[in-house]
């Protein structure tokens, strides 16, 4: 019996031990009040994947492989104090599980953005951009096989 016991205790341990991903941070927000959310499935990816090439704002960085290499998108945007309290942490534990690194990070006046990556030298399978204006937060995170120079170029081009 004690060993049931204890093998039932380390199994539960284990699975509260799990880092949660971007669409299980998704799922425990989206239906709160004053929180805006949006999902954007593989299949819709795919589909705008099918657009004929899409330039980014000066030409340099073509989206569609960016675009149809992604398989999920998840925002949450909150100014309930409540979902920002809890939430901020759900983020901040999901970005030190160790497996995403620090792309940038900017500050002003009060206001705090951080993205995240994950991935290899040559590809990124995750996205994370987390912004902290106080009043209001917002959560995105991308999941995908994206190659990395073209979303790094594109990071790059955006924040000119």
């Amino acid at each position: 019996m004690k060993k049931t016991i204890i093998a039932i205790i380390l199994v539960l341990g284990t699975i509260s031990a799990f880092a949660q991903d971007g669409r299980s941070i998704y799922n425990k927000y989206s239906d709160s009040k004053n929180v805006s959310a949006v999902y954007i499935s593989p299949a819709m990816f795919r589909l705008i994947g099918k657009i004929p090439d899409m330039d980014a704002g000066n030409g340099d960085v073509n989206l569609t492989p960016i675009i149809s290499s992604l398989s999920g998108l998840y925002i949450i945007s909150s100014e309930n104090k409540d979902v920002n309290a809890k939430m901020g942490k759900d983020v901040e534990k999901f970005l030190n599980s160790g497996t995403y690194e620090l792309l940038m990070e900017a500050k002003d006046e009060g206001e705090k953005v951080t993205i995240f990556t994950k991935g290899s030298e040559k590809t990124v399978t995750g996205f994370v951009l987390f912004s902290d204006e106080g009043d209001e937060m917002t959560f995105i995170c991308l999941d995908g096989n994206m190659d990395r120079e073209s979303l790094e170029n594109l990071i790059a081009g955006q924040s000119k």
